[in-house]
């Protein structure tokens, strides 16, 4: 799930990861070349971050969940080129 607030030429984009339950949950994007960023967990087990990222722009993402790569289900997707697919997110 994808919560995107937009004000003015930023948007603060709240990433929820597609899982119930996992041990490791993070994020990776073109917004900061693929680095990992781990996912806070709420008490109901839901795992999310919330990045400010520039309207206008077009970033490719996924999540690492446990070690394996999972595109979030709302999105476009795109193909990497890993075999896999990555999620595509237009502001």
């Amino acid at each position: 799930m994808i919560k995107v607030t937009k004000r003015g030429s930023k948007a603060w984009v709240t990433f929820t990861a597609p899982v119930s339950e996992c041990q490791e949950a993070s994020i990776k994007g073109s917004w900061n070349d693929w680095k990992a960023e781990a996912l806070k967990e709420k008490k109901n087990g839901e795992r999310y971050i919330t990045k400010v990222l520039r309207t206008g722009e077009s970033y490719e993402f996924g999540y690492e969940i446990d070690g394996r790569w999972v595109a979030d289900e709302e999105c476009e997707r795109c193909s990497s080129p890993y075999g896999s697919e990555n999620s595509v997110l237009k502001l």
